[in-house]
């Protein structure tokens, strides 16, 4: 009589599949293996309930799409410099432990699909992705958002290091081919860990372009990659007297590996690590984004997103506010079709990182669209920064302090009024106290007048 069953031995034994017996060993509906790496003894075979472990997994799913369930988690569209998520990677994140392997192959097995939705639930998902999903050299290109021919040179450069290889048969180019895999992290960090790169500029190179990484020396492996105190402060976004003072106050704070006494030097992988561990820096989990939402008098309102925005707000009136960012083939023609119009498209909010809220009552055109050599396409709009105000009537300050509403204030308005004829809104004010947009529109300091001035009031206007 059998003593032990393997993962096969004990699906047969209770008449179920093996994807069942592996999903109920690892929800715990079964004990672990007891008898030895992947077999369990005949107690554990015969107590186990059957009917449960087959109710348990109503069915599979193959990593193609759980893929493609994560790649709509990641949000639509995708994150600028965020590849999409790809079976293989569902690979990874089974050997993470991250999901149950059920099945098929290893590289690409089958899953459960509540284990999916659970993941795909998850706010931290980029950063799990980042730390167990390694990248291939066009994937990393991608995440980092800049052209293949900027990554070769950062690994030219001696910035990151291959983690492994994978074979792949590029029948058309001469049959297998072993590629070299990064960790997502530390591509993620890249930005971070040299802050003396102007990643900007990079994401920007027109194609053709000789890349400025390439008149930079790579690492002297005999000096190694070290930095001083300042340029640590400059990762951790700190000064320089606070990396010295976590020196002396923290006892595993990385000792010198080059220098003096008085100008030492740190391992830069090692300063990375601690201010990882220490909570001093965060792994970046996108590039920022901006949202958009433009009213059109024939479409109504449209909302966009930009990613790693570019907000340049004139210091004159007569100037123009611009604003770049990363959007997709889609969202820069309805963009270029809704400003192409005669009457053209306002911008109703601009939500930004670090800006108040803005509003924009004239008319928005697009500039320039201009394509990386990564693919990404960057698009530029442009407004009469004498229009621009704030959608936020909480903001105040600056040149966008005033409102005007659509119709002129009664009586009963109580609200503070400018000598351009704008008014600032009080809580207490019966006519404007609670009121929401768009009864208001905010506009410029310094004497420009808004146009809604010159309507009548409710009571004037005829019949």
């Amino acid at each position: 009589m059998r003593e032990a069953y393997d993962v096969y031995g004990a699906a047969g034994r209770l008449k179920v599949s093996v994807a069942a017996w592996r999903w109920a060993v690892a929800s715990g509906l079964v004990p672990a293996a007891d008898a030895g790496a992947g077999r369990w003894s005949r107690a554990v075979v015969q107590a186990a309930d059957a009917e449960g472990i087959r109710a348990a997994l109503p069915g599979v799913v193959g990593a193609w799409w759980a893929a493609e369930r994560l790649t709509e988690a990641l949000g639509a569209p995708l994150p600028f410099g965020r590849p999409s998520v790809t079976a293989t990677a569902v690979g990874h994140l089974v050997r993470a432990g991250l999901l149950a392997y059920l099945g098929g192959d290893v590289a690409t097995p089958d899953v459960h699909p509540d284990q999916v939705a659970t993941l795909a639930r998850r706010r931290d998902l980029p950063a799990l992705l980042d730390r167990h999903v390694p990248l291939g050299p066009d994937q990393a290109a991608v995440r980092l958002g800049v052209r293949r021919t900027e990554w070769d040179q950062v690994v030219r450069l001696g910035w990151i290091a291959p983690v492994g290889t994978v074979e792949i048969d590029y029948k058309r180019h001469g049959g297998w081919t072993e590629v070299p895999l990064y960790s997502g992290q530390d591509v993620a960090l890249l930005p971070l860990s040299r802050p003396s790169v102007d990643w900007r500029a990079l994401r920007t190179l027109a194609p053709g372009r000789r890349s400025p990484l390439a008149a930079l020396d790579p690492v002297d492996p005999a000096e190694g990659d070290t930095v001083f105190l300042a340029e640590a402060a400059r990762i951790a976004g700190v000064g320089r007297a606070a990396v010295a003072n976590w020196r002396r106050r923290y006892d595993d704070f990385p000792a010198p590996a080059a220098g003096t006494d008085t100008h030492p030097r740190f391992d830069r992988s090692a300063v990375v690590a601690w201010l990882l561990a220490h909570d001093k820096i965060a792994v970046p989990a996108g590039v920022p984004s901006a949202t958009l939402a433009l009213r059109s008098g024939d479409t109504g309102e449209r909302r966009f997103r930009l990613d790693d925005p570019v907000l340049e707000l004139a210091d004159d009136a007569d100037g123009e506010d611009r604003l770049s960012g990363w959007t997709t083939d889609t969202d820069a023609d309805a963009l270029a079709t809704l400003t192409a119009t005669y009457t053209g498209a306002s911008l109703r909010r601009l939500t930004a990182p670090a800006r108040p809220p803005l509003a924009v009552p004239g008319r928005v055109r697009v500039i320039n669209r201009y394509r990386s050599g990564s693919g990404g396409l960057r698009i530029t709009l442009a407004w009469p920064a004498s229009l621009r105000g704030t959608a936020d009537r909480r903001s105040r300050g600056g040149t966008v302090d005033h409102a005007v509403p659509y119709a002129a204030p009664g009586a009963q308005c109580v609200c503070v009024r400018q000598a351009c004829g704008g008014l600032i809104p009080v809580p207490y004010c019966p006519e404007h106290g609670r009121t929401a947009e768009p009864v208001m529109e905010w506009h410029p300091a310094g004497g420009v007048r808004c146009a809604h001035l010159t309507r009548p009031a409710p009571a004037e206007q005829p019949a």
